[in-house]
């Protein structure tokens, strides 16, 4: 994946309205330690003195931890042993688990971003990779997906940065 993942964790934060001590709670949540100086430095542009690079297991255990955060444990538990290669895909996944998001929310995300998808095109996104009509999540289709959430969650509010 190309894409950078300080850039994909800032656009959740922002999109979703996240304090630091919310993304602090998910690590915690998801049994990862996380301190509060090495999040902030993740969430700069890349450009600051301050930045450091988010790894994709950073990335990842927040994930899990966002859904953690928003719904609870899971009554049937996954294989924590099993190490799964983070796509565009599982990212896609992960927030529609966490937001509880059913296919006509996250297709007016899509449609937020001026993305339109047919049902299928829709569905093939959140298929396992071995399905016969699974479709990889480009970093285009990520983005435009993270610029509706922004869209789809905005109170009118401007935060303070």
């Amino acid at each position: 994946m190309a894409l950078q993942t300080n850039e994909i964790l800032y656009r959740i934060k922002k999109a979703l309205s996240l304090t630091n001590e919310e993304m602090l709670k998910a690590y915690e949540l998801a049994k990862y330690p996380m301190d509060e100086a090495h999040l902030d430095a993740m969430l700069k542009r890349r450009y600051d003195k301050a930045f450091e690079p988010c790894s994709y297991e950073e990335l990842g255990v927040f994930l899990d931890g966002l859904i953690l955060l928003k719904r609870g444990p899971s009554p049937k538990k996954p294989n924590d042993d099993e190490v799964i290669e983070l796509t565009n895909n599982l990212i896609l996944k992960k927030l529609r688990i966490a937001l509880e998001l059913k296919e006509p929310e996250t297709e007016i995300i899509f449609n937020l971003a001026d993305v339109m998808l047919s049902k299928q095109e829709l569905k093939s996104l959140f298929r396992k990779e071995d399905h016969k009509n699974f479709k990889a999540c480009s970093d285009e289709l990520l983005m435009a997906f993270l610029e509706g959430l922004d869209e789809f969650y905005y109170t009118g509010e401007e935060e303070n940065e």
